[in-house]
């Protein structure tokens, strides 16, 4: 039973995530002009397919892991396009709308990712504390003196001159230790100071300031969040209490969280070409299969959280610059933009090619990541 629940929420996630993605270039495409000649759900053999009035095929295939979009381009060279359907081939249209179908995939993927966060905090959802446990001896919290049972309740970035990141100098409400911890995480990967204000078991308030040159730095070999020392202390999830916000504030409180996500993830992504994150860290299929399931089988809120994270690493992985990703093409764009003219179309193939291979190395090194993690002995 668990298998079952495992595969389905699997092909839930890479169906689900990656069909929104290419949706994302569908509209862009449909609202520029361009034809789509087909929108598949799925890969492999059809099992069914719609001819719409537009000339768009709609596929349902039998690998439901994911989809692609087909448009009408005179770069296809195994597409012969009349002069009457020029206009309404993607290679025809001018810079600006060729750039916006390119990125409404990762756009529409981050754009999920807020939908889903807000979903669960429209629902409601229990949220641990920030209360935090006793500081290993080593760390920095330790020696900053806070003690079990500080409770966190509020955040202020530092400048890197020490002042205090706003004007005014007020801290920013802290709601729950999944808040924090993802301030934490900021503040480690750009190395930014912070303040937190801090309520003792007594309920004085006080304040601890983590200057930016004492924070630990990014690497492999060592644990950042423990050198740190600012841990939750673990309570049953009986005594969680429940955040319920509505529509308006959920979606603004969705989006900051989706933003600061993504700046965290794109600092650990450069990290690994830096030698700052561990490539042991990329994950493959059966992680992505297993965190699938696991999250499933706890409950849909925690599972529509994974498909929103998942959605904001498809969305930035699509836009690294890597040619066969968005991100090459918008490289493109840029060229074209800055050197006025294309690059030419016998250039673009040799760069697919070495992506491909990229593309390929970084997929089988995921896959032994995962190899190693599940069935190492």
């Amino acid at each position: 039973m668990q298998a079952l629940i495992t595969l389905g929420a699997f092909v839930i996630t890479l169906g689900l995530l990656v069909s929104f993605h290419e949706f994302g270039h569908f509209l862009a495409a449909r609202c520029c002009g361009v034809r789509v000649l087909r929108f598949a759900v799925g890969f492999g053999k059809p099992l069914f397919t719609y001819r719409a009035s537009n000339k768009t095929e709609w596929v349902l295939a039998s690998i439901p892991l994911g989809g692609y979009v087909k448009l009408l381009d005179g770069r296809d060279k195994q597409q012969k396009i009349s002069p009457a359907d020029e206009s309404e081939s993607f290679d025809r249209k001018p810079l600006w709308q060729r750039s916006i179908i390119v990125a409404a995939g990762p756009i529409a993927n981050f754009f999920l990712a807020i939908t889903l966060f807000a979903l669960i905090y429209i629902s409601g959802a229990p949220q641990l504390p920030a209360v935090l446990q006793s500081p290993p001896a080593s760390s920095l919290a330790a020696k900053l003196g806070v003690i079990e049972g500080d409770r966190v309740v509020g955040w202020q970035t530092l400048e890197a001159n020490g002042d205090f990141g706003s004007i005014s100098g007020e801290f920013k409400p802290v709601s729950s230790w999944n808040s924090l911890r993802w301030h934490l995480l900021d503040a480690l990967t750009s190395g930014a100071g912070f303040s937190l204000e801090m309520e003792s078991p007594s309920g004085s308030r006080f304040a601890k300031t983590f200057l930016a040159e004492d924070l630990p730095k990014l690497s492999p070999e060592k644990d950042s969040m423990l050198e740190l020392g600012v841990l939750p202390t673990p309570m049953p999830l009986s005594s969680w209490p429940e955040m319920r916000l509505n529509p308006w504030n959920a979606t603004f409180f969705a989006a900051q969280r989706v933003w600061i996500i993504t700046k965290v993830s794109t600092r650990l992504m450069v990290g690994i070409f830096t030698g700052a994150t561990s490539v042991k860290q990329l994950g493959g299929p059966l992680s992505i299969a297993d965190m699938a399931g696991k999250s499933a089988q706890v409950g849909w809120q925690p599972f529509l959280a994974f498909l929103a994270l998942m959605s904001i690493s498809i969305g930035l992985l699509n836009l690294v610059p890597f040619p066969m990703l968005d991100g090459g093409q918008l490289l493109y764009d840029a060229w074209e933009l800055v050197a006025g003219k294309r690059i030419s179309i016998s250039i673009q193939e040799q760069l697919q090619k070495v992506g491909f291979f990229l593309l390929i190395f970084i997929s089988l090194l995921a896959l032994f990541n995962d190899l190693q993690r599940y069935f190492s002995p």
